[in-house]
């Protein structure tokens, strides 16, 4: 048995509850990382223990979609599909696009709309209603689809597991494409091609694309196949690059790992989305104060929320119809409109987690929650808002989580995991021992339909087959450390060569550090529940740190009592550039007495 290497800083349990650990141990690779691209000591070993090595450094500090963009046809099905959208093309037929209603769903739906467009052929949106229709293609909306006229419909982000309804749609003779990244079963969908990573006898190595993603190989291969079809002599070919903005919100938002190609699409989208091309993401940014160039933080916290709020309370079609829109009046119109759904989000998001901690607490207290799992269900929480409740309990707890909202017998669910559990397996496999109406997802996200009498024998099976999965130890709450510097290293320059490690998020998590024996300096409450405070370093240099939402938690509790004494501060650098200043700023995520 490996044995658990010791803690960072010896910190074993922090005023959070965490296991300070190590990220990397790579000491000569980190060191000839910095020596060769002239990078502080810090910045290597942060490259290090993302498993960047000398030979490919270049390719991760310098993306190139060139480069890194694998060929499409390599994606099992990739080129009947093209063949089948080309000729719809070329013949003038309307093209449908199915997708789901979350960021994902709705960024593909829009890409694959604009690109057809673009090329000159006819396209029609349909984005089901959450509440009325549920997830995934369904008869009554694929037959209307087919009666307006449409001849071969592409879904988008869902599907893969479809098969009643595409298995009937296919007998009556209605043309589907599956478009799909979630887990896949040794069986597929009754359909014209299966584009999916992730089938079982999918060779690419592309599994951890974003629907979106797939989206957009799939429009590159169908116009490389009108180019070599000469569609193009008499009409401009697109520029695809245009809609890597779609592509980087949409990857981003599906928090799929930032590795490979999704780092290039994220990084070159960014970078398209700063251009304002796109009126539909322009109109939101604006809505939501965006004024600086957008990161990966804007993307997942402040743009797709907004998108996702119409299809969680709202209106489902709405994030893909501004995402699409040439009408820039249209725009602001459904900008406004999206976040003011969000903001009625948020108030019932705020209600139904309340009552959801009670309940966790309340099995806390009679000793019945499983330790490998959280499970809460009830009748008339919204089940737009049951995927974000469920995200804020795994953080919360740290344990896989699941939140059932129960109406007339059945349950919609929705479940969020954490790092080493495969939650998506999971769910397809108790699918497939009958205890589900309908179920899938990827590792670290699921959906799933309950029947309310069968609720506790799936939540039985879903604990038992997680614990199976989970080491002796069980579930070890971690924060990862990249180093430990002092407040005098933490400078602008420093930060800026952190940034060119970026996109930050899932798979490139954003470099994180240890301040050891700093003293607070000074320390006060801003906002309703937020800790500032100024902290000294034995080097002499004082640093602006700041712990959101953590006046009544453990962590700020700590920082605003220590009276002087030396504690041991994690967390991550950036830049702020309020009113025009340009100067370091830790967001403090954990702190330590000294042991």
């Amino acid at each position: 048995m490996t044995a658990t290497p010791p803690a960072f800083l010896g910190i074993a349990q922090s005023a959070s509850g965490k296991r300070w650990r190590a990220r990397g141990n790579d000491d000569r690779l980190a060191l000839a990382l910095s020596q060769r691209y002239g990078l502080p000591d810090a910045v290597g070993r942060v490259m290090a223990a993302r498993g960047v090595s000398l030979e490919t450094a270049e390719e991760f500090l310098n993306p190139s979609l060139k480069e890194q963009l694998p060929d499409p046809s390599h994606l099992k099905d990739m080129d009947v599909a093209v063949a089948r959208l080309v000729s719809a093309v070329r013949d003038g037929e309307t093209i449908g696009v199915f997708g789901d209603y979350d960021v994902d769903g709705a960024t593909a739906s829009s890409l694959l709309s604009r690109f057809i467009v673009a090329v000159g052929g006819r396209t029609k949106i349909y984005i089901p209603d959450r509440l009325k229709e549920g997830y995934g293609p369904n008869l009554e909306a694929l037959r209307g689809l087919s009666r307006d006229g449409v001849s071969v419909i592409v879904t988008v982000d869902c599907g893969i597991t479809a098969f009643e309804t595409l298995d009937t749609a296919a007998s009556e003779g209605i043309e589907v494409i599956v478009v799909d990244h979630h887990v896949a079963e040794p069986r597929l969908p009754d359909a014209v091609a299966v584009i999916n990573p992730n089938r079982l006898d999918d060779d690419s190595r592309h599994g951890q694309l974003a629907a979106v993603g797939v989206a957009f190989l799939l429009a590159v291969a169908v116009n490389r196949g009108l180019r070599e079809a000469g569609w193009y002599k008499s009409r401009s070919e697109p520029d695809l690059r245009g809609v890597l903005d779609l592509v980087a919100l949409g990857t981003v938002c599906d928090v799929v790992p930032l590795t490979g190609i999704n780092r290039v699409f994220v990084r070159q989208g960014l970078a398209v989305m700063a251009r304002r091309r796109n009126i539909g993401i322009a109109a939101l940014a604006d809505i939501a104060g965006v004024n600086e160039a957008p990161e990966a933080y804007h993307a997942g916290f402040v743009l797709g929320p907004r998108v996702n709020a119409g299809g969680r309370v709202g209106e489902a079609g709405l994030g893909a119809r501004l995402l699409t829109t040439a009408d820039a009046g249209e725009a602001r119109a459904i900008a406004k409109q999206l976040d003011d759904f969000n903001q009625e989000r948020r108030a019932i998001e705020a209600v139904c987690l309340d009552a959801a901690i009670d309940d966790v607490e309340d099995q806390i207290q009679r000793g019945v929650l499983a330790e490998s799992l959280v499970y809460v269900a009830a009748e008339g929480w919204h089940p737009g808002v049951i995927g974000i409740v469920a995200s804020r309990l795994k953080e919360r707890y740290n344990r896989p989580t699941c939140v059932v909202a129960f109406e007339n017998g059945v349950g919609k669910g929705s479940g969020r995991s954490v790092r080493g559990v495969d939650l998506g397996v999971a769910v397809v496999a108790a699918r497939q021992s009958g205890l589900l109406i309908n179920g899938g997802g990827h590792p670290m996200a699921a959906g799933f339909t309950v029947d309310q009498g069968k609720n506790d024998e799936f939540r039985a099976f879903l604990a038992a087959r997680i614990a199976g999965n989970i080491g002796p130890d069980g579930i070890v709450s971690e924060l990862g450390i990249d180093g430990a510097i002092q407040p005098g290293g933490a400078n602008v320059e420093f930060i800026e060569s952190l940034e060119q490690l970026s996109p930050f998020g899932a798979g490139n998590a954003r470099p994180r550090f240890a301040f050891p024996a700093v003293r607070i300096l000074k320390a006060d409450i801003v906002g309703r529940d937020h800790v500032r405070c100024f902290i000294g370093g034995e080097d002499g240099a004082r640093l602006k740190g700041i712990a959101f939402r953590a006046v009544e938690q453990p962590l700020g509790k700590l920082l605003l009592s220590s009276g002087g004494m030396p504690l041991h501060i994690a967390g991550h650098l950036q830049r702020d550039r309020w009113q025009g200043r340009d100067e370091p700023q830790l967001i403090i995520e954990d702190v330590a007495e000294l042991s």
